[in-house]
């Protein structure tokens, strides 16, 4: 009898586990090496930022130098991209290329320098260009040339801004859309050009704020065109990005530069270590310190003692400031005009109308100068806005009157030992006032006074209205009780 086998019976196959790599420790430095790493803050922020104009630097050793050949690595792989990166002299260039030469070979593998042309090109096509502008007339090398990206090392050590300016006609490119247009600066405070730069980058705005870029001349942000299909818009964005030795943790943890910026005179030891830009040698009011004299703006108070003063000129410029007195006796200065090319009677419209939710000024004080008659019959300037109903008095222009002036300035500049502040400030509003303060300089025959050659109207506008020695509660202006030289003739209209 043929018997059936059982089946047999497989074992059950385990389940295949999958295999795990397991990774070894390494060291990140040996498995890769990092060619450049911006410190934190900012030189991170520079390398970053995306306005058109951007300005770095303030103090030495802030590592301006190599941020500045970092930052065309990003469009240098580009077959598009083309530089160019300018130093002011052929020995400084020198000094840059070899910078370069250090840095660009290990982090564009195959990059080419070409001596002969002052040329970086990468393996994809991008160009650098590094040159010189020693003079105005150099910048016609330039001239039918087109960048997307355009450095200056050491802004300053061009006197003036017109190759600044001229270079910005040739930051053009038909792949800026994807490249970007980028012009970059690098300096410290000081040098022929501190001022124009100061003016340009520093005053318009609080520093690492962007802002839409401004005329140096007017302080008005530079808008298109009239007719223009974007009429009245601002045209592009500036910025100022600060940074000091304490920024780079290589230079600022050995201590040696530290104490090399120390050893330097006052008004270096300002400039290159705390990178204050308010401070040039020869200048009037070196006590001058934003940290303690500009203030944020708020809304004075109706019961606060208000008064204006005013410098008045028609081919240059006029200055007016308005001052409140606090219930402590300290000066402030809240509001600025700053104009030129503006007639005595439309100036008074100009004033009435700022002053409309002032709730009424207890005074004015302008240059004596125009109670003057210059050789016609009619009413003098004075006269003219008086009638307009903007009151003034004159100011004090007796024998001594401008050191006594300058004098009372350097006193309210002063800490007040008691108060722990100074007696004089200034809104931050007041953009023209607290570039020109610090800088005006002194005159070098008389160092008592000024030099009345510089940009002064705002600061004569200071000092009358300092002059008029104005109490927050007593000594109250009487208009009736005041004998100012001019008498009118008519004491309901004023003239």
């Amino acid at each position: 009898m043929h018997t059936q086998k059982p089946a047999e019976i497989e074992a059950p196959q385990p389940e295949p586990i999958p295999a795990q790599v397991v990774a070894t420790d390494y060291d990140v430095e040996e498995a890769q090496e990092v060619v450049f790493k911006p410190n934190p803050g900012p030189q991170t922020s520079f390398l970053s930022s995306s306005e058109r104009e951007v300005l770095y630097g303030g103090a030495a050793g802030g590592g301006k130098s190599y941020a500045m050949l970092a930052d065309p690595l990003h469009g240098l792989n580009d077959p598009n991209f083309s530089g160019l990166l300018v130093r002011h002299t052929t020995e400084e260039l020198r000094e840059l290329i070899q910078k370069s030469q250090e840095l660009y070979p290990r982090a564009i593998p195959g990059i080419k320098w070409s001596e002969r042309k002052s040329q970086w090109t990468s393996p994809k096509g991008g160009r650098l260009w590094m040159s010189y502008l020693d003079k105005d007339t150099d910048v016609t090398r330039y001239q039918g040339q087109a960048f997307n990206w355009i450095g200056f090392d050491e802004l300053t050590q061009w006197p003036t801004p017109y190759a600044w300016d001229y270079m910005r006609s040739r930051l053009r490119s038909a792949h800026g859309r994807e490249l970007g247009l980028y012009m970059r600066a690098t300096t410290n405070p000081g040098g022929a050009g501190h001022s124009w730069v100061k003016k340009m980058f520093i005053d318009p705005a609080p520093s690492d704020k962007p802002f839409w870029a401004t005329d140096i001349e007017s302080s008005k942000t530079i808008t298109f065109p009239k007719g223009h299909s974007k009429e009245g818009q601002p045209l592009f964005k500036r910025r100022f990005i600060p940074a000091s030795l304490f920024d780079n943790p290589y230079l600022a943890e050995e201590g040696d530069y530290e104490a090399m910026l120390l050893s330097l005179p006052e008004h270096q030891r300002k400039q290159l270590l705390e990178g204050n830009w308010d401070i040039n040698e020869g200048a009037a009011f070196p006590e001058f310190d934003r940290t303690a004299h500009v203030i944020e703006q708020f809304e004075v108070p109706n019961n606060w003692v208000r008064f204006r003063a005013c410098d008045y000129g028609y081919g240059s410029h006029t200055g007016v400031l308005w001052f409140t007195v606090s219930p402590d006796e300290q000066l402030i200065v809240y509001r600025e005009m700053y104009v030129s090319k503006v007639t005595a009677t439309d100036l008074a419209d100009m004033i009435l109308e700022a002053e409309v939710h002032d709730g009424g000024m207890r005074y004015g004080v302008l240059d004596s100068s125009l109670w003057h008659n210059r050789g016609d019959t009619g009413p003098s300037l004075a006269e003219q806005m008086n009638m307009k109903g903007c009151r003034w008095r004159p100011s004090d222009r007796s024998r001594g009157s401008r050191i006594a002036g300058k004098n009372e300035i350097h006193r309210r500049l002063k800490v007040d030992d008691f108060l722990e502040k100074p007696m004089l400030v200034f809104m931050n509003n007041c953009t023209n006032t607290i570039a020109q303060i610090p800088s005006i300089p002194l005159d070098k025959r008389n160092p008592e006074d000024v030099d009345t050659k510089a940009e002064d109207h705002l600061y004569d506008a200071l000092r009358y209205g300092i002059m008029t020695r104005p109490r927050s509660s007593i000594w109250d202006y009487n208009p009736a009780k005041q004998r100012t030289g001019f008498q009118a003739s008519d004491s309901t209209f004023g003239y």
